[in-house]
């Protein structure tokens, strides 16, 4: 099986075994806090970092973390990789010589965030009144809305759904989310979106965990401050 069949099904029994349907996945975060149990932070990191798994095998735990940044299709598709390298069970460090090309298990995340974010048959049921060759940019900046997925994800799910040409796939790929937005009308919902992915998170069952011990007096204020990165 390819990476990309793999990715796609993976993808697809995700999707099913947590009732996900086909619509857009809303908070994604708290999508995989809830059914996964794993804990995730967006934290302020390096400009060149984006995403993170960590395991401890001793306490069979894992840990995701994801970089503020004010691009957030960019930070959705990154937290659906690392849930990817999750599921995948990619624990194994790279062999010599990987860093030279994208290795199969980053072929296999890219392709499971991908049908994860914007699963084909929920594409085709959006533009379910729509024919190959009716699709323009003002229909791509719709699904890119819809779904909260790069332009270039979402031009790679239209030419697989057979909606647009290899051609078009080829010329959609240098289009931004911002260009977009600003084209057809819904730059001030992005500008929420950038504020959104730019905020400090903290894991939702860790913060909890330390709101109970501080209501039991265990744990300072300074503590949930710093847990929360903000001041006291």
């Amino acid at each position: 099986m390819s990476t990309e069949a793999e990715g796609q099904e993976a993808a697809a029994r995700f999707r099913r075994d947590h009732r996900l349907g086909e619509q857009p996945l809303g908070d994604l975060v708290a999508i995989v806090e809830h059914t996964t149990g794993i804990d995730v932070a967006v934290l302020p990191v390096g400009p060149d970092e984006h995403g993170l798994t960590v395991r401890d095998p001793a306490r069979n735990s894992v840990f995701i973390g994801v970089a503020r940044t004010d691009r957030p299709m960019r930070q959705r598709s990154t937290l659906a990789r690392e849930l990817a390298h999750v599921l995948f069970e990619d624990w194994e460090a790279e062999p010599a010589g990987a860093w030279s090309g994208r290795s199969p298990a980053e072929k296999r995340a890219d392709a499971f965030a991908r049908h994860l974010l914007i699963p084909v048959d929920g594409l085709r049921s959006f533009l379910i009144h729509r024919r190959a060759g009716d699709v323009g940019l003002a229909v791509l900046s719709q699904v890119v809305q819809r779904f909260l997925v790069s332009p270039a994800i979402v031009t790679i799910a239209l030419q697989q759904a057979g909606f647009i040409s290899e051609a078009t796939k080829t010329q959609w790929m240098a289009v931004t989310t911002r260009q977009l937005a600003a084209r057809y009308g819904w730059i001030d919902q992005y500008r929420a979106l950038q504020e959104e992915s730019q905020q400090r998170r903290a894991p939702q069952r860790l913060l909890a965990r330390a709101i109970n011990g501080y209501l039991e007096h265990v744990v300072s204020t300074r503590a949930l401050a710093t847990l929360r990165g903000v001041d006291v």
